[in-house]
């Protein structure tokens, strides 16, 4: 397969270098992402990936929550790659990074106890987010567990209104299934189970809502 054009961090790529600036002036960063960790719980020796690593920022997070987890990360931007790296060792932490080509991710079966996303389907159209979710299936383990926080259904008129602005930047097409709460929906056409909205924040630019599902045991 050929492969896959991808939307930058903020829509275009002369922006990805100020991504970690627009998070913290628009989202209340700290509470966010601490939310995202909480859901995932990592625990000592798991193998956790996360898809759609940005600037680091969530795996700098998790290894000084739980040092001894085995994370590494995978995304599709080599720009934004250099960056983590980067900030990756200015905390001294060794997590390997990985760029695939938006088709095939470059794991084998059943190779993590939990994957986690953030701030990434919302990205995507309809067919690669499912595609993608099909993946994230396919590498987790049997009762491994899937966290993803992103842009989801607006809790009120306001939320929706200040959402356009994300969606003036990642695009309409993308944006429009997150706005309308439909991930959970490509969640378990995905094949997980146990799908469900379990948090949200609301900030100044939409609702980040947090969702969780299961790979069921292989029977």
């Amino acid at each position: 397969m050929t492969e896959q054009k991808f939307i930058p961090a903020l829509g275009y790529d002369f922006l990805s270098e100020y991504y970690d600036l627009t998070i913290k002036l628009t989202m209340p960063e700290k509470k966010f992402r601490t939310k995202l960790i909480d859901w995932l719980n990592p625990l000592s020796c798991e193998s956790i990936l996360e898809f759609g690593f940005g600037t680091a920022q969530n795996l700098i997070l998790l290894k000084q929550r739980k040092p001894e987890a085995l994370a590494q990360g995978v995304d599709i931007d080599p720009k934004i790659k250099s960056i983590a790296e980067y900030k990756l060792r200015k905390q001294s932490l060794e997590v390997p990074l990985h760029l695939y080509d938006g088709n095939t991710l470059p794991f084998a079966d059943n190779s993590f106890d939990k994957v986690f996303s953030s701030l990434v389907f919302h990205q995507l159209d309809a067919e690669t987010k499912l595609h993608c979710l099909k993946e994230l299936h396919r590498v987790l383990k049997p009762n491994g567990k899937l966290i993803i926080g992103d842009w989801g259904g607006a809790k009120n008129k306001w939320m929706r209104f200040s959402f356009y602005a994300v969606q003036l930047l990642d695009g309409f097409k993308t944006t429009n299934d997150n706005v309308n709460g439909l991930m959970p929906q490509f969640i378990s056409d995905a094949g997980f189970q146990q799908v469900s909205e379990v948090d949200f924040i609301n900030t100044k630019i939409g609702t980040y809502s947090y969702y969780t599902a299961t790979k069921t045991q292989i029977s």
